[in-house]
């Protein structure tokens, strides 16, 4: 004779599926973390990067031109670091994650199981962006101490950035994943999305050259900057410097810009993300 037994919650109620996933989920992305934490070279650059990054700026005079006031600078300044951290932290690092993860065939095994695509893709991720936010929050810590105070006019605005910004290029590196064949040509893979994305990431101030800045606006890491220079100093793409409540209406340009990009990235993702080691 077999009998059957089912584990249940106190009140007699099993699980919820969504309760179940969110612990799995978090229990993926920890393993993620001890990964990193052990990772001391990683690190250590992670937690450094924003201080170095600032110091350096700071002892060179800082950026914005000499009109520029002290949180200009400190504002373009956290521009840059921003972009950075979600250009090498997130792009970078997580396709890099993705491409190991597959060739050691970590992925394939997850999915044998009862982790989802989504899910075996989010735990990575998920440590990346709190590092990015970690990396931004000693940044306005250092820029404060080194150039002066920066401006803090709609703070959501900063946490949309990060997110969208993470969004987009979390899923545009599970998309480059697909066609990186090891970790080591993560370097060439992912070259031609740095390369085409940085210049118009809006880091530094650049003249108004007609349809070319239009089409900077809706490149996918401008709008962070244009999201961060609003929730930091309250200033629009055309300079102006607005109120709490203007920022939300010149934020929704930029935020769409996120959104639709970010659903390019996850159609890539679905066409080109592979499973299976590519050997």
């Amino acid at each position: 004779m077999t009998t059957t037994s089912t584990t249940l919650t106190a009140g007699g109620r099993t699980p919820r599926p969504t309760a179940s996933r969110t612990r799995r989920l978090l229990a993926l992305a920890r393993a993620e973390t001890l990964l990193l934490v052990r990772n001391r070279a990683a690190l250590t650059n992670a937690l450094l990067l924003p201080v170095g990054f600032v110091g350096l700026f700071g002892l060179l005079g800082g950026v914005g031109g000499d009109g520029a006031s002290g949180a200009d600078v400190a504002a373009a300044v956290l521009v840059m670091l921003l972009v950075v951290a979600l250009i090498f932290v997130v792009y970078y690092n997580l396709t890099t994650a993705y491409v190991a993860r597959r060739e050691d065939r970590v992925l394939q095994r997850l999915l044998t199981g009862s982790t989802t695509r989504v899910e075996a893709l989010l735990a990575p991720a998920l440590p990346a962006v709190v590092v990015t936010l970690a990396q931004l929050v000693l940044g306005y810590v250092a820029v404060a101490v080194v150039i002066g105070p920066p401006g803090m006019t709609n703070p959501v605005l900063l946490l949309v950035a990060v997110l969208g910004g993470a969004a987009v290029l979390g899923a545009l590196a599970a998309a480059t994943a697909g066609f990186s064949r090891t970790v080591e040509s993560v370097q060439l893979t992912t070259l031609p999305v740095i390369v085409l994305v940085l210049p118009f990431a809006g880091m530094f101030p650049t003249p108004d050259i007609g349809p070319l800045s239009t089409v900077a606006r809706f490149t996918p890491l401008h709008p962070v900057s244009e999201l961060v220079l609003l929730g930091l100093n309250g200033t629009d793409a055309a300079g102006r410097t607005l109120s709490f409540v203007e920022t939300f209406g010149a934020a929704a340009l930029p935020t769409a810009v996120l959104v639709g990009w970010t659903a390019l990235g996850i159609l890539a993702a679905r066409r080109g993300m592979r499973w299976a080691p590519r050997r």
